[in-house]
């Protein structure tokens, strides 16, 4: 046959076997969630970098720069915790960085004092506020004070309330050259001095002149002592009207030294009497309780550098009363 005359080929039949990925096929998965897992960590310290303050950060910087030393050693980086290695303390959560208990202590200390102190100006404004309420009111209501409104300045400063009582050119306060109080002035100055009745703070008196000067020279009777002793009669109206003398602090002439129109040395506005309730700050900048109290020409007191007056014995420089009034043409103030 001719089938007989071949060799019969062999069938081979292929069947492909389908099995499973090989061993590296998810490894990836492994590798992406370690990168998500360290994205979050980095998101997470950007966000704890980013809401941590100034100081705080440089409390952990000197802690892991030199843990032993801080610890041991204590600085700027130390915490107050009880631990060998404090790792910061329970300070890490204050916005002012890390204290040790000591400047905790100091820093509640000083704060106590600032609050302290505010407390007292805010009340000290209240009252000064009150005073000058008082006393504008006081001024309006009265028939008699009124019409003399144009003469009293109430006036806000650093240093406290200034009441400034000026002269006008047909109205002085004082005689030419003299320190005699006229009537009205009189009235007014007590009835100020009743207004401040139940002050608190100090006060400050001066007297002021013009830059006329007195006709015999500053070498005698001058502005200086027409100054101070226009100061003192104010001074006894006032504490005649109610004011408490142990409130003042201070009493001084101060002649033409501080003119209110430097451009007219002359003009009858330079002469006045200022009342100047001091607030408790400016009252112990002028006068420290670690100084000696500065003094001012008042009645029964000697100059600085003078013996201890008897009280018969004149004054150095009052050898002429204040009483006597000169004449226009010689006077000043």
């Amino acid at each position: 046959m001719a089938g007989d005359g071949k060799k019969l080929q062999p069938i081979i039949i292929k069947r492909i076997k389908k099995g499973g990925h090989s061993a590296h096929g998810g490894a990836w998965k492994i590798a992406y969630a370690d990168f998500v897992t360290a994205m979050m960590a980095f998101f997470l310290l950007m966000w704890l970098l980013g809401s941590t303050s100034k100081g705080e950060l440089e409390g952990i910087a000197s802690y892991f720069s030199s843990p032993v030393k801080v610890s041991l050693m204590g600085g700027d980086g130390t915490g107050n915790s009880d631990s060998i290695l404090p790792g910061g303390g329970r300070d890490l959560s204050k916005s002012a960085g890390q204290v040790d208990g000591g400047d905790a202590e100091r820093a509640a200390k000083l704060m106590g004092a600032q609050m302290a102190r505010a407390e007292l100006a805010r009340r000290e404004a209240l009252r000064i506020d009150a005073l000058q309420k008082k006393i504008a009111d006081m001024l309006d209501s009265s028939p008699v004070l009124k019409e003399f409104g144009g003469q009293i300045r109430l006036e806000k400063t650093g240093d406290g309330l200034k009441i400034q009582i000026v002269d006008e050119q047909n109205r002085p306060m004082f005689d030419v050259g003299s320190a005699l109080v006229k009537p009205y002035m009189r009235d007014i100055l007590r009835a100020i001095g009743g207004a401040m009745s139940d002050v608190e703070n100090g006060i400050a008196l001066s007297g002021h002149t013009d830059a006329t000067p007195f006709g015999n020279g500053d070498r005698g009777y001058s502005n200086w002592e027409l100054s101070s002793d226009r100061a003192n009669a104010s001074r006894r109206e006032l504490v005649a009207g109610g004011l408490p003398d142990a409130r003042l602090v201070r009493v001084e002439g101060l002649a033409a030294s501080r003119l209110l129109e430097p451009a007219s040395p002359n003009a009858a506005i330079n002469r006045r009497i200022s009342i100047l309730v001091l607030t408790r700050e400016a009252e112990q900048r002028l006068l420290p309780t670690d100084a000696p109290t500065e003094l001012s020409l008042t009645d029964g007191q000697a100059p600085p550098t003078a013996a201890p007056a008897t009280p018969d014995a004149p004054q150095p420089g009052l050898q002429k009363s204040p009483e006597v009034t000169k004449s226009p043409a010689q006077a000043g103030g």
